[in-house]
């Protein structure tokens, strides 16, 4: 099965890169969907049935499908290099796929609650929600990438600066939309 490996590697990655698009993808719908709830009765029912098609086609057949394969092939990969189960990163890389899965489970509580048109979030929150991925995609890919070699400490405060910045980002959208 090791002649495998780089095929088992290829599917992991295709279908981390596809989850993680049905990750960065449906707060994105989310925010419409809430927004939409301020036009006009009219075009708020037509936007609101085309954006709950749309969020549960992304998260049931492309999402969803995505995690599970994601970690199949994941577990696959491990099967094969189990050595990695000792080296500190990658036990630091699979405390974020936890967070990931975390993500991803009060996304779909989220989901669930749209799909009932009950709006508990405002869209300035599924902004900042929507980050939440891209934060874990950081840590994972230069955990991945930099393996031992990176110090964990310069790690942290480097997802907390991103943090900051991605949050100051919105903030100024948010100002910019305002005075529009």
């Amino acid at each position: 099965m090791l002649e495998y490996y780089n095929y088992i590697k290829s599917l992991h990655l295709i279908f981390v890169i596809t989850w993680f698009a049905g990750l960065f993808y449906l707060p994105r719908i989310f925010i419409y969907h809430i927004e939409a709830q301020e036009k006009p009765e009219f075009e708020s029912a037509i936007l609101s049935k085309q954006l709950k098609l749309m969020a549960k086609r992304l998260w049931y057949i492309i999402t969803w499908p995505s995690a599970i394969l994601a970690s199949f092939f994941a577990f696959t990969l491990l099967y094969l290099m189990p050595s990695w189960l000792t080296q500190d990163w990658m036990l630091i890389k699979l405390f974020f796929v936890g967070l990931l899965y975390l993500y991803q489970y009060k996304t779909h509580l989220i989901f669930k609650e749209l799909q009932q048109d009950q709006f508990h979030h405002s869209s300035f929150f599924m902004r900042i929600w929507n980050e939440g991925a891209t934060l874990i995609l950081f840590a994972v890919v230069f955990l991945v990438v930099l393996k031992s070699s990176f110090h964990w400490i310069f790690g942290i405060l480097s997802i907390v600066g991103l943090a900051i910045l991605l949050m100051l980002g919105i903030r100024i959208y948010k100002n910019f939309r305002n005075e529009k």
